[in-house]
């Protein structure tokens, strides 16, 4: 239960930091357009702005994922991460779509929109990538210790931001320096092509989740290995896992002595419970235990 505590309060902690971080580079962004009336920076605001909103509903799935469970939902509430992960991975989607768009519309444009106060622009776009890149690596170390797709997905979109912002940084610069004002529409096809392809990724994820597809090999290999080597255990047989959300549900049948008083054959099972959840802190277990064949 603790570790379970501990996943929920990271996944907070990453929507959180997320929402703030959002609300941050919005202020900034909107200081920056207005003093450099620069159309790379007002991409980048949108984006920012969309990412509030995203991060929103995200932190508002996490709250609702760590919902215990209830009459109704048996089994928790953990495949509303799926439900906004997939949906976020549509956005996402979307959005690369738009920045790809935008950038081939402004690499065919005859007259680049004229750019001002390039320094103030930026330092600001400097701020916002050192902020984006610290939000990006809390992300993700949050994500690979809960599994929560709501902030892998979240991470995703954040990490898609830098590109833009480092074109919108160039884009200043070389417009600054050398007069040059289409750098960033070929940094943006770039970060439009990694979105896209990390949104089919999540969303693929998301998908299968919704569908009932089984845990990752690795884990059910591991969990068997640990059955078949567990004290007391003489076999098991149809052991079955699904996913949802950062939470993997498992079933397993273990074979004990038909002989063992109750009492040991409960203790059995108990402590191979609590073994595959030291081991795979993200999986709720069910073992059922069976008499072991006479050979």
């Amino acid at each position: 239960m603790s570790d379970r505590v501990s996943g929920i309060g990271l996944n907070l902690s990453a929507g959180l930091a997320s929402v703030t971080v959002a609300v941050t580079l919005v202020a900034l962004k909107l200081w920056a357009l207005g003093a450099t009336s620069s159309l790379s920076v007002a991409a980048s605001l949108a984006d920012s702005a969309l990412d509030l909103m995203m991060s929103a509903a995200g932190l508002a799935a996490i709250i609702y994922a760590a919902r215990p469970a209830d009459e109704d939902h048996a089994f928790g509430h953990t495949s509303v991460e799926d439900l906004t992960a997939l949906g976020q991975s549509l956005f996402i989607i979307v959005s690369a779509g738009v920045i790809a768009w935008a950038a081939v519309s402004r690499l065919l444009a005859e007259t680049p929109p004229p750019l001002a106060a390039e320094h103030q622009g930026i330092a600001v776009m400097v701020a916002s990538v050192a902020l984006t890149l610290a939000l990006v690596l809390w992300q993700r170390r949050v994500a690979r210790k809960t599994g929560s797709r709501v902030v892998a997905a979240d991470s995703l979109h954040y990490m898609g931001d830098l590109l833009p912002s480092l074109g919108a940084i160039a884009a200043l610069w070389a417009s600054a320096r050398f007069g040059l004002q289409n750098i960033d529409s070929v940094v943006a096809l770039a970060a439009a092509l990694m979105l896209a392809t990390g949104a089919l990724r999540i969303g693929r994820g998301a998908w299968d989740a919704l569908m009932d597809r089984s845990a990752d090999r690795e884990t059910i290999e591991g969990i068997a290995a640990l059955a078949s080597d567990f004290p007391g255990v003489q076999g098991f047989h149809d052991l079955k896992t699904r996913t949802a959300g950062s939470r993997i549900f498992v079933h397993l049948h273990i074979e004990l002595d038909g002989d063992l008083p109750l009492r040991d054959a409960h203790a059995i099972g108990a402590a191979l419970r609590r073994k595959i959840i030291a081991t795979y802190p993200q999986c709720d277990v069910i073992i059922h235990k069976d008499v072991a064949r006479e050979t």
